[in-house]
């Protein structure tokens, strides 16, 4: 891993204790505030969210794995929708070759935000080499076009030719 990514990474998780602290300390004032719209950041930002990959059950050809986003208190809920873009795989902070394309329905809107996690698959095919990876880097995408900033999750994970990533979905 980089140093700026790691840096990047220590302020992030800096700044999402401290809006925990302060959601503790004034939990009624910060919900109202979410909910009224618009006071507090989006939850769809990439240093606004925390990514996890894990294994999912395989299918007939492939192996798949669950990108869950979940966003602490204190975020504004957010709308995404469609697949991830730019998506890139590295393992130990180097990036692997390859490229992902794209399945599913591409205009599904999903309600993202604190208290509504969202998922996505990444399929990849049986067949061929396939390569270790331990980070998904990706642009996440909003129903009018794509959010900036590059989203990372962390997991490990094995991708090959042929890999390709499904719409965001509701739940974990």
């Amino acid at each position: 891993m980089t140093r700026m990514r790691i840096n990047r990474r220590i302020a992030a998780a800096l700044a999402a204790t401290a809006l925990l602290g302060a959601a503790g300390a004034g939990a009624a004032q910060a919900a109202p505030a979410a909910a009224a719209g618009g006071s507090a950041p989006s939850a769809c930002r990439p240093a606004n969210h925390l990514a996890k990959i894990a294994k999912a059950p395989n299918s007939a050809g492939h192996h798949h794995y669950r990108v869950t986003l979940t966003a602490p208190r204190g975020y504004d809920a957010c709308r995404l929708a469609g697949s991830p873009t730019d998506v890139r795989f590295s393992h130990h902070g180097v990036t692997t070759r390859g490229t992902a394309g794209h399945y599913g329905n591409q205009r599904t809107a999903v309600t993202f935000g604190p208290g509504h996690p969202v998922h996505f698959d990444i399929q990849v095919p049986n067949r061929g080499r396939a390569t270790s990876a331990d980070e998904v880097a990706f642009t996440l995408q909003a129903p009018g076009g794509q959010i900036p900033g590059t989203s990372f999750a962390d997991g490990n994970l094995k991708v090959a030719a042929g890999t390709l990533v499904g719409p965001v979905q509701r739940g974990a």
